[in-house]
């Protein structure tokens, strides 16, 4: 009897118009993607715009960096330079729209979902509400620095409007996912299996400012379920969200997906990269006459993969293996950048 067969592998690249991509988003860009095209999978391209509204012209160079070093999609905003770069972009987009301002209907809907479950709840709390709760200081989530929510408004408002009246003047209620004691528990590709207790550590956390404008949490999570997302692969920083993100799914009745957390580049101090670190910008590089292979290869090598020399992202895709990957952090020290700048 024939083993049954394996569902396709669904991944997605979801860039945040915060900034353009430097070498650190570049390095875990190119985990996903080669994890994706090792295993004959699809890759979905989504803008995350919610939380910051991109300057003129950064999606685009986001884009054309990506492009550039090799790393496409196969569903994903329209773009005019496709053709350009050879992009595989083209046909139906079955789960447009794919930047995520433009998916207000699709988050009201999701919130409906939720709300009728009774699974969230309005809430009028301040930060300094919050702070002023705690009765000794609770690391929460050391990843935000994210005080614990002590419950205050979870069976407080017997409706949302009752909670817009208690609201401070020109503010609006969020909306809170209840949580319940006990850990969540899954296997990172990377870091293995994973403990993580939502209620203990945040509590009740934030899913909603608005029913069609929805907090990070249950944005990724509803585009992710909409789009047939199978695998993640993100920043290793993002691990602690995975475990609320967990607790979003089974709310909504939907498959986990696989999940596998990237080590983050950072600075000397430890910190994201920054200005203060160097300039790691793909684009400093491109307009320095650095070679798309030169950093992909310097990537690959940082990540463990068999890279002597510059390659492409399609080189790459037969050395890849999560087996052989390097699990620390790399330090992005001056050395480091003049490897990637060498000519």
């Amino acid at each position: 009897m024939s083993a049954p067969a394996r569902p396709p592998v669904i991944a997605r690249l979801a860039p945040s118009p915060t900034g353009v991509l430097h070498l650190g988003n570049a390095r875990t860009f190119l985990w996903a993607w080669l994890s994706a095209r090792a295993q004959g999978g699809k890759m979905i391209l989504r803008i995350e715009d919610l939380e910051t509204r991109a300057r003129p012209g950064v999606t685009e160079q986001m884009l054309d960096d990506l492009l550039w070093l090799g790393l496409d999609w196969d569903e994903g905003p329209a773009w005019p330079d496709e053709a350009a770069h050879g992009a595989s972009v083209h046909g139906a987009s079955p789960h447009a729209p794919y930047v995520q301002s433009q998916r207000g209907a699709y988050y009201r809907a999701v919130h409906e979902q939720l709300r009728a479950k009774n699974l969230i709840y309005p809430c009028v709390c301040t930060r300094a509400d919050i702070a002023a709760a705690q009765s000794a200081p609770h690391e929460g989530d050391a990843a935000e620095n994210e005080p614990r929510y002590p419950g205050t408004c979870r069976d407080r408002f017997a409706s949302y409007e009752e909670a817009c009246r208690a609201a401070a003047p020109g503010k609006k209620p969020c909306w809170r996912l209840r949580t319940e004691p006990g850990e969540v528990v899954f296997e990172d590709r990377c870091f293995g299996v994973q403990r993580i207790d939502v209620h203990a550590s945040v509590g009740d956390f934030v899913v909603a400012k608005e029913p069609d404008v929805p907090a990070y949490q249950l944005a990724v999570v509803a585009d992710d379920i909409a789009m047939g997302v199978t695998e993640v692969v993100r920043g290793d920083d993002l691990i602690p969200s995975t475990a609320r993100q967990i607790l979003l799914y089974r709310a909504l009745g939907a498959e986990l997906p696989a999940y596998g957390h990237a080590p983050l580049v950072v600075g000397p101090d430890g910190k994201r990269l920054a200005k203060r670190h160097g300039d790691a910008r793909l684009h400093s590089f491109r307009a320095a006459g650095v070679s798309a292979e030169r950093i992909v290869g310097v990537l690959a090598r940082w990540s463990g993969l068999n890279a002597p020399g510059p390659a492409s992202a399609r080189d790459l895709v037969a050395h890849w293996s999560w087996e052989t990957l390097a699990r620390e952090r790399i330090v992005l020290t001056p050395e480091r950048l003049r490897e990637v700048d060498a000519k």
